[in-house]
């Protein structure tokens, strides 16, 4: 019998194949695209993907070539040289980059821009509801079998394992994870108003390239987050991914782990802490205790038998007894001699011996005064008469008795000299006796 069978190839000398033909079909060509999953290890080489909205291609530029290539990174819409090669051991269709040329911001970086402007001046944005920490019950929306829920309930079970979790899986990437994350939000919010099962949701995935992260930029689920009536917090990717569903949530977290821990608190904190307000309190309590008991003996030390306090309020009774009785006997020696007193003043001035020493008094004043007025009546008498010698001795009349005369002029004055009279001038003249009325004829100088 003959064996027609082909030869075959293996699989290397396939790929050795393949790399030839492709390498000496297209040698160097340009290619542009945008830049995702970056990687730079320690050799110095760079591995990425080049694509546009409906394939991709891997990428290798190795180190000789990356130090004069022009810096760029993920999302990045950039121009490049380079080979069309297989990368034999795995057998993967890459292109050998030779240089590279920055060609403007990814599409992809563009349409995030201008969607998040859009969502932001709608006001998608504006929640910052405060997530109850912790949930009674958390609904997780996040892939079943990912490494995302199996961090979370990690670290959910570890802090706060009596928090109730459901899981709702949904993909997280593709066409369909969209509206499987919409309708599971639409579940959550569902089941809350109707059950009041969830408190808090959650909407999480691991990291990423951006194109793996988009399903989080699509604007629909931004609106459905937005319009939740259940607070969300979003975790997707890590601390550098920032999707439209992160700011559309009421809380972002950079991971999904720190999401787990910003949403309940350590049980092992709050023990240790309990634990220290209990050691608090019981120094607390026996500091008080301690105070109270140096409290109460100083108040047994200061209480005393109710008959000691009776026997000592009945001494001081009897004490005030004494001081009043003695007091009493005072007040009525005093009340006596006082009254002894007013009886003596009182005998004193009684009317009719008052009026006795009166008359005696009156009779013995009538007495001196019939005996010394005849007495002072002479004695005044002659002083009198005395008196009247003394004025006659320096009276004018006495003067004018004996022949002197005084001239008054017409205003009643005293004419003293000549020269104050004129000729013709009539004068009055007071004698002795009378008065008579002269006329100057004419005046002698001495």
């Amino acid at each position: 019998m003959q064996d027609n069978d082909p030869t075959a190839l293996s699989v290397s000398e396939l790929n050795r194949q393949a790399r030839l033909m492709l390498e000496r079909g297209f040698g160097d060509c340009w290619v542009e695209g945008e830049v995702s999953g970056l990687a730079r290890p320690a050799s110095g080489h760079c591995y990425f993907t080049l694509k546009d909205d409906r394939a991709q291609v891997r990428c290798a530029l190795f180190r000789t070539r990356a130090r004069f290539a022009a810096p760029f990174n993920n999302g990045d819409h950039i121009r490049l040289r380079g080979k069309v090669s297989v990368f034999e051991p795995r057998g993967d269709y890459q292109l050998i980059v030779e240089a590279v040329q920055p060609a403007g911001q990814g599409a992809l970086l563009a349409a995030f821009e201008r969607l998040k402007h859009q969502l932001a001046a709608e006001g998608v944005f504006a929640n910052a509801r405060p997530l109850p920490c912790p949930p009674r019950h958390l609904a997780v929306i996040t892939s079943g079998t990912g490494a995302a829920v199996r961090d979370v309930l990690a670290v959910l079970a570890a802090r706060w394992p009596m928090l109730d979790v459901t899981v709702l899986p949904v993909p997280v990437q593709g066409r369909e994870a969209v509206p499987a994350i919409i309708r599971a939000i639409g579940l959550a919010n569902h089941l809350a108003r109707s059950q009041g099962r969830f408190d808090a949701l959650l909407v999480t995935r691991g990291g990423g390239s951006l194109e793996d992260l988009w399903a989080f930029n699509d604007e629909h689920l931004a609106r459905a987050i937005f319009h939740s009536q259940l607070p969300v917090m979003s975790a997707v990717g890590h601390e550098v991914d920032v999707t439209l569903a992160d700011f559309a949530a009421d809380v972002r977290a950079p991971t999904p782990s720190a999401a787990a821990e910003q949403l309940v608190p350590d049980r092992r904190e709050l023990t240790r802490r309990l634990q220290d307000a209990m050691q608090r309190l019981a120094r607390c309590e026996l500091a008080r205790l301690d105070s109270e008991s140096q409290r109460l003996d100083h108040l047994r030390a200061r209480l005393r038998h109710p008959g000691e306090r009776l026997d000592q309020q009945r001494q001081r009774l009897d004490q005030l007894e004494a001081r009043l009785k003695r007091a009493m006997q005072q007040r009525l020696a005093s009340a006596r001699q006082h009254h002894q007193h007013l009886e003596r003043c009182l005998y004193r001035f009684v009317p009719a011996q008052q009026v006795s020493e009166a008359r005696n008094r009156l009779e013995r004043a009538s007495a001196r005064l019939h005996a010394t007025l005849p007495q002072r009546l002479q004695h005044e008498r002659s002083r009198l008469n005395a008196l009247a010698r003394e004025l006659n001795a320096v009276s004018p009349l006495a003067v004018l008795g004996r022949g002197y005369a005084i001239l008054e002029d017409g205003d009643g004055k005293v004419v003293k000299r000549a020269q104050d009279t004129q000729p013709g001038e009539r004068l009055n003249a007071r004698l002795g006796e009378g008065r008579l009325t002269v006329e100057v004829k004419r005046r002698y100088r001495k």
